[in-house]
């Protein structure tokens, strides 16, 4: 117990109470069968010994406060807003142009949109953890999420026409092209970088009111699914009802399921990032993006002489259930996974409090 408490004094000392060691422990991996060893029944049991063995100078402790809640500023709000408003802007060029200058509206449209989207996610409730490490994962992360974006923009138009024997032409923007663009699930997602980072930040504040009222690990624990899967919920929602409005506003066809499952994919994945969990989504996005890439390698494989083959899964897919079908699948069984993930990690003391550590 002296050898722990030497390791982990300058926690303990800093500690307001039992709990935030606790999650402080749980964040350096020490576990239920590590508190055993210290013939204790849990992490917290374990904890109140530590906090009862440091030494106060014999006055009281302050009093448990609240732990700091970020506050809504309303800068990371006109941030998250960017995104959105860029997005409509370049739709609405779209529509008015034609020709090159339809082009250059796109082109200039969608560096807008991602230099606003990399802006909202470094500031607010959406951004992340800094280091070497971090900055290494979000290279990675980051460009699986433009796979992905830009498959929800292009991937079913050029896989219809790659199944078909083309494409013929390159993509005009136009819903009613050649190779068609899905312009309203699109911007739907920019517009739901509002809502992701209001999501964010009311997870981030209920866990810490949560954290400072729960008397043990558990407790928070119990308490803090519900929040999760609420909050979860409540962004799907909203998704939902962008995805409703922009379809109506555009006049354009929506598939639900594929625009709700990359959403699900991305809010999951950002939710982990912001909380030190950096690997998990790098590798789920990843292997979303894979599964879409060779949706599209496989039929252009198939045209080579003795492969045709090849293109027979994604045929039967597409013929089967739709275009749609390939991305709604591979971001869905993502997020599933992400989900599941973050049921157990974001409903940690560790993933929230002030001490807890990077993974």
């Amino acid at each position: 117990m002296k050898t722990l408490l030497h390791r982990h004094r300058e926690l303990c000392e800093r500690a307001v109470d039992p709990l935030e060691i606790a999650a402080g422990l749980e964040a350096h991996g020490v576990t239920d069968r590590t508190a055993a060893r210290f013939r204790h029944r849990d992490v917290f049991s374990l904890a109140e010994e530590l906090y009862a063995r440091v030494p106060r100078g014999g006055e009281p402790g302050p009093p448990a406060e609240p732990l700091p809640v970020p506050r809504v500023r309303a800068d990371w709000i006109l941030l998250t807003l960017l995104p959105g408003a860029l997005a409509t802007a370049t739709v609405a060029g779209l529509r008015l142009t034609h020709g090159r200058p339809r082009l250059l509206v796109a082109l200039v449209g969608v560096l807008a949109v991602a230099f606003a989207a990399r802006a909202a996610l470094r500031r607010g409730p959406l951004a992340g953890p800094l280091g070497t490490h971090a900055w290494r994962s979000a290279n990675a992360t980051r460009a699986w999420t433009l796979w992905l974006l830009g498959y929800a923009l292009l991937g079913d138009g050029l896989l219809h026409a790659l199944v078909r024997g083309g494409p013929d032409a390159l993509p005009t923007g136009a819903p009613d092209g050649p190779w068609p663009t899905a312009t309203a699930p699109a911007l739907a997602l920019t517009l739901a970088c509002a809502p992701a980072a209001w999501c964010a930040h009311l997870l981030t504040a209920g866990a810490r009111r949560r954290l400072v009222g729960s008397r043990g690990l558990g407790d928070f624990t119990a308490a803090a699914k519900p929040l999760l899967f609420g909050t979860f919920a409540l962004f799907l929602g909203v998704l939902t009802a962008l995805l409703l409005a922009c379809g109506t506003v555009l006049h354009a066809p929506v598939a639900y399921p594929q625009p709700l499952a990359l959403g699900a994919l991305l809010l999951l994945g950002r939710l982990l990032t912001v909380h030190h969990h950096r690997h998990a989504p790098a590798l789920l996005l990843g292997a979303a993006a894979v599964t879409e890439a060779l949706a599209v390698a496989l039929p252009c494989a198939a045209r080579l002489p003795g492969c045709a083959a090849l293109a027979a899964p994604v045929r039967t897919l597409v013929n089967t259930w739709g275009e749609a079908a390939v991305p709604a699948l591979a971001c869905g069984i993502a997020a599933l996974v992400l989900l599941i993930h973050a049921g157990r990690t974001l409903t940690q003391a560790s993933a929230h409090a002030p001490t807890g550590a990077p993974e």
